[in-house]
């Protein structure tokens, strides 16, 4: 009896709808929406038709040139970005190195992990509180302290300065995140084939030797996900500066994110404006993850395909040569 071929691959099209409806009505319009919102007029608590401006970028221009306040955020969100992502990073490789490094046997792994990944799951409220509290003024831990080494007379209100405010804001993102990331760089580290350092360590290689030309080469797809999420969170960081500070002192702290949410949702309501700040910030990122893409691209594969392409271009030319010889 002759069996009915049975096409499987529509099951799979009937299982992703639902993600495809939902990233259709939750991510894909609001994206369009918002895109087409930066090139109007809307303002104000009453809705009213969606007009095209004359100038359609006018938002953006405004923004750019004639908005103080953005172009601080901007800076301010860049600033404390990479100040917290930098050090994460070379932490969380550090870490990485540490735990993998079968030569150490570290004992008590487990419990390391998780009191360096604990900070990730504590809410950003919370953090904020505790932060609050500890650099009070004029009584708090750290003036408490100072006073009793002796390195300040009198209290210091910390908060009220902006290196001081920054400083404090980039390192609570990075003692909130450099767990997090060691953790997806660890599990990296053991989808490496453990041939590869057998290898290495039969051939006499030492722990640098093998970081670098073993462990550091196999994470790069790792690597490359570690660096968009971070760049992602770092230029949409709202959550520790709003409740922290709410991007005091004198907008020190202010990021994008709060720049774009107090334009749309506090007193002004000026949607377009933050609809086109909303697309600055998306360019940008897309541009940093395009540069991220290309700097982490595997070069010995780019190296190869462009020898078979010209192998096949070589082989094409070749043929229709020896085709218009054999015609003559």
């Amino acid at each position: 009896m002759r069996r009915k071929n049975v096409n499987y691959s529509k099951y799979g099209y009937i299982f992703t709808f639902p993600f495809v409806l939902a990233f259709l009505i939750f991510s894909l319009y609001p994206i369009l929406y918002t895109a087409v919102i930066g090139f109007t007029d809307m303002k104000g608590i009453i809705p009213k038709p969606i007009h095209i401006l004359d100038n359609p970028f006018q938002n953006f221009k405004d923004l750019l040139f004639d908005n103080p306040s953005f172009r601080k955020s901007l800076i301010n969100t860049g600033l404390l970005w990479i100040t917290n992502f930098v050090p994460q990073m070379l932490l969380a490789l550090l870490l990485t190195a540490w735990f993998t490094n079968k030569r150490l046997n570290i004992k008590g792994q487990g419990l390391f992990k998780v009191l360096l990944y604990m900070p990730n799951i504590i809410t950003a409220s919370t953090i904020a509180v505790l932060f609050s509290t500890l650099f009070a003024y004029p009584m708090g831990p750290i003036n408490s302290l100072f006073q009793m080494l002796g390195w300040t007379d009198a209290p210091v209100f910390f908060l009220q300065d902006k290196t001081t405010a920054r400083g404090i804001v980039a390192f609570i993102q990075f003692w909130m995140w450099y767990g997090n990331t060691m953790i997806v760089l660890i599990a990296g580290v053991m989808g490496i084939n453990p041939a590869l350092f057998e290898s290495a360590s039969i051939d006499g290689a030492n722990g640098f030797q093998t970081f670098f030309r073993i462990t550091l080469p196999s994470l790069r797809t790792i690597l490359l996900f570690t660096l968009i999420t971070s760049m992602v969170g770092g230029l949409t960081m709202f959550d520790i500066p709003q409740l922290f500070l709410a991007g005091g002192p004198d907008d020190s702290t202010l990021t994008t994110s709060m720049f774009i949410y107090g334009q749309a949702f506090k007193g002004s309501y000026m949607y377009n404006r933050a609809a086109a700040a909303s697309m600055i910030m998306f360019l940008i990122s897309a541009v940093l993850a395009g540069i991220l893409f290309y700097v982490m691209r595997d070069r010995d594969a780019s190296r190869l395909k462009k020898i078979q392409k010209q192998k096949y271009r070589k082989a094409a030319i070749a043929a229709r040569e020896g085709g218009v010889t054999h015609g003559k």
